[in-house]
């Protein structure tokens, strides 16, 4: 298959691929490749992110999917515990834990397709690349009206022509004061200053573990994926595991019990949570210590070959409590090597 032509003769579903490998196959993004498609099974939404969101507990139970290039992060639950500040909007109803950004939100389709075990409904929506920010996919136990009174509450009547943009790479501000970065980094009270501490420097997440110093940075080797799951399989210790795409950070918090190698994929495949991760496609592992007022917290960091953050791995914690000993002992086994 070759051009879209071919696709009217055989829609994109029928094609036995997936949406996102077809595109990549006829050159076009997967929002794109939606976009193409002429008939009542994708339906252009309009992209209201607070209201949308709000609309999907309706759905009750659904499996909500983000990934990247590296690590696809699925997990089924419900949409609940709502909350939209100007910048970004928080999904907080355990099992489903979510960080949502809109501003990185372009394009949204409703999927009803045709299957022979019964039509595959879905929610999808894309960045201005064309890639997936966020997919909603409904279960055999989600509300099939609730879905049906939100495609027709969102419908565009006449949506106009998909324009997608490919995103600049991140770079680094030139001449960064590494010795003012490294105070501010110090001084931090809670990991979630990091972020702004980055754009305040002009710095890249990836830049950032060269200026932090090895009694905060150690690299990891070869499978580090793997030999932490395993790890923490086996000593059933809980911890978590983030994935994000531009326009969402999904989050596992448990433990994790099923590992499995196929291919190049390792692969979390537990009742409710299941993690694809391309291990072949990891350019560089860490492990990283970063200060908050509760201690030091140690995390697991993947990036791929463009120096993107792809999957982050902590252990499991209360708010205000230092990380577990088990956590950190776990990490420095994977060979991190840091100093007690």
């Amino acid at each position: 298959m070759d051009t879209l032509t071919d696709l009217s003769a055989t829609p994109f579903y029928a094609t036995g691929k997936r949406s996102r490998d077809l595109a990549a196959e006829l050159g076009l993004s997967e929002a794109e490749l939606l976009a193409s498609h002429q008939g009542p099974e994708v339906v252009r939404l309009a992209l209201e992110p607070k209201a949308l969101v709000e609309a999907l507990p309706a759905l009750g139970e659904i499996m909500v999917l983000t990934r990247n290039d590296v690590a696809v992060h699925e997990k089924v639950g419900a949409f609940g515990g709502i909350h939209f500040g100007e910048h970004a909007g928080l999904v907080i109803h355990p099992p489903i834990d979510l960080r949502l950004f809109p501003k990185h939100w372009a394009s949204c389709f409703a999927l009803e397709l045709p299957d022979k075990a019964g039509p595959r409904r879905s929610i999808q929506i894309f960045d201005a690349s064309g890639e997936a920010a966020i997919k909603i996919h409904l279960r055999a136990a989600s509300d099939a009206a609730a879905f049906e009174a939100i495609r027709a509450r969102f419908a565009l009547a006449a949506p106009a022509p998909l324009a997608v943009s490919p995103y600049a790479a991140e770079t680094m501000r030139k001449n960064v004061d590494a010795d003012a970065f490294r105070h501010d980094f110090e001084a931090m009270a809670d990991v979630h200053q990091f972020f702004p501490l980055l754009r305040r420097h002009g710095v890249s997440r990836r830049g950032a573990l060269d200026l932090m110093g090895e009694a905060h940075v150690r690299p990891l080797g070869a499978k580090t994926a793997t030999r932490l799951l395993e790890a923490a399989s086996a000593e059933s210790l809980p911890i978590m595991c983030f994935v994000g795409s531009r326009g969402c950070i999904q989050i596992h918090s448990g433990q994790v019990q099923t590992i499995r190698a196929m291919g190049p994929w390792v692969n979390v495949l537990d009742p409710g949570f299941d993690l694809h991760l391309r291990e072949d496609l990891v350019a560089e592992a860490f492990a990283v210590r970063k200060p908050t007022r509760d201690g030091l917290l140690t995390s697991v960091e993947l990036f791929d070959a463009k120096g993107a953050l792809a999957v982050q791995f902590f252990g499991v914690r209360e708010e205000g409590r230092p990380e577990d000993p088990r956590w950190r002992a776990l990490v420095d086994a994977l060979g991190a090597g840091f100093d007690a």
